[in-house]
C-alpha cells in the first residue's frame, strides 16, 4: 500500500491558501515538473492509437495519422471522420468519465506533489478522491468543448453544499485565451448554490447570464502552463471558452474532498444482476455520498496510510461502479427544467 505523507517544501504559503479561501480558486503555475505528465500524455497519445487501429479493422478508418503528435493526431481523425473522433472521445471518457484508467492516470491523481496542495487547501490530510475524472480533448473549433457557466455543486447532492470539494484542473499542453481556458467568477463562492438549467451546450448544465451572483465581465482568464494546477472551489462559478488554435487542448479534472466530508469509500454492491441493478442496501447507502455514482477512494491518510488505495484496489473499484446502474441523479433538483432534444446532462466540463 501506499504511504503518503504532505512533503512540507510543497505545501502552498500561506497567501496562497489565504487567496483560495477568499477568491474561491488558485493558479499554482509549477505544481509538476512538466517531465511528470509526460508518462500521462504518452499513454493517452497510445490509446488513441489503439482504438484507431481497432476502428482501421472495422474497416472504418484508414489513415491512422501516426505521424502525428499527442495535440494533432485525434484532430486529424475528428476531421476524416465525425464518428471516428466521436468513438475515441467518448472511449477515452468512458460510461461517466473515467474510461482511460491507465496507471499513468492513477499516478498523477495519487501524486504527492498535487495531494501536498490539496491536503494544505482542504486542511487535512485525510484526503478522499473521486475516481472518476475528466479527460478534456478540446479540439480546435469544436463546438462540444465549449462549457456554459456553472458550478460543480449544481452536479452534487443537496446535503454537500455546503462542503469543500475542491477540483484539481490539469492541462497536459499549456492552457491559453486561444485554446479555450477557462473563465473563473471569483469571490462569489460563498453563497449558495445558484439555478442550474438543464440542456446547456453538449448536455451541461448552465447557470443563465441573469443567475450568475456576479457580472460575468468580471471573470478572470484561468490561463495556466503544463506543470500548473488550477484549484477550484466547488462553488465557484466557471465556463470554458472556445479552441480557436491549431492544437488541441488537453486536460484533466479531479476532485478531492475531507474524508470527513459525505463518500462512499469502501461501499460496493453486494451483489449485482446481470443488468447492472445493486442490491437495495447499496442505494440506500451510497446516497449518502456527494456524487453517488462515482467510487470514491482514500488517497492519502496519515492516520491510516495502510488503508490508502493502491492502483490495482482503484482500478477495481472503478470498474465495479463502471458495472453498477446508478439508481440516482445528482442534477435531479434541476430536473423540472426544460432540456434541449437529446441532450442529457454530464457532471462538470471545463
Amino acid at each position: 500500500m501506499t504511504q503518503w505523507r504532505m512533503p512540507p517544501s510543497r505545501q502552498p504559503d500561506p497567501a496562497q491558501i489565504n487567496f483560495f479561501r477568499t477568491e474561491g480558486y488558485l493558479i499554482i503555475p509549477d505544481v509538476f515538473d512538466p517531465a511528470d505528465l509526460e508518462p500521462l500524455r504518452q499513454e493517452l497519445h497510445r490509446e488513441i492509437g489503439r482504438k484507431a487501429r481497432e476502428l482501421q479493422s472495422a474497416g472504418r478508418l484508414t489513415d491512422l495519422h501516426e505521424d502525428l503528435g499527442f495535440d494533432q493526431q485525434l484532430t486529424a481523425l475528428q476531421r476524416d471522420s465525425k464518428e471516428n473522433g466521436e468513438a475515441i472521445i467518448k472511449h477515452l471518457e468512458g460510461l461517466r468519465g473515467g474510461g482511460f484508467h491507465a496507471p499513468e492516470m492513477f499516478d498523477v491523481i495519487s501524486h504527492p506533489k498535487l495531494l501536498a496542495k490539496v491536503g494544505a487547501l482542504l486542511g487535512t490530510e485525510e484526503i478522499v478522491a473521486s475516481s472518476v475524472y475528466r479527460i478534456r480533448p478540446k479540439l480546435p473549433n469544436l463546438g462540444r468543448g465549449i462549457v456554459p457557466w456553472h458550478q460543480d455543486s449544481g452536479y452534487f447532492t443537496e446535503h454537500c453544499d455546503t462542503q469543500l470539494i475542491i477540483t484539481c484542473w490539469v492541462p497536459l499542453v499549456d492552457a491559453t485565451v486561444e485554446n479555450g481556458c477557462m473563465q473563473i467568477l471569483p469571490r462569489v463562492h460563498q453563497g449558495k448554490v445558484v439555478m442550474h438549467h438543464t440542456g446547456g451546450n453538449a448536455g451541461f448544465l448552465v447557470i443563465k447570464d441573469e443567475d450568475l451572483p456576479d457580472d460575468p465581465r468580471r471573470a478572470i482568464t484561468a490561463a495556466c502552463p503544463r506543470g500548473g494546477v488550477v484549484f477550484m472551489t466547488n462553488r465557484t462559478p466557471h465556463c470554458s471558452t472556445p479552441n480557436t488554435s491549431d492544437h488541441i487542448r488537453w486536460s484533466v479534472d479531479l476532485r478531492y474532498q475531507s474524508a470527513a466530508t459525505p463518500s462512499n469509500v469502501g461501499l460496493e454492491p453486494a451483489f449485482l444482476a446481470a443488468d447492472g441493478t445493486a442490491d437495495s442496501a447499496f442505494y440506500e447507502k451510497v446516497n449518502v455520498a456527494c456524487y453517488p455514482p462515482e467510487a470514491d477512494f482514500l488517497v492519502g491518510s496519515r492516520q491510516s496510510p495502510e488503508l490508502v488505495t493502491n492502483y490495482a484496489e482503484y482500478a477495481r473499484r472503478r470498474e465495479i461502479y463502471d458495472r453498477t446502474k446508478t439508481g440516482f441523479s445528482a442534477y435531479r433538483r434541476w430536473s423540472s427544467q426544460p432540456t434541449s432534444a437529446g441532450a442529457t446532462p454530464m457532471r462538470t466540463g471545463h
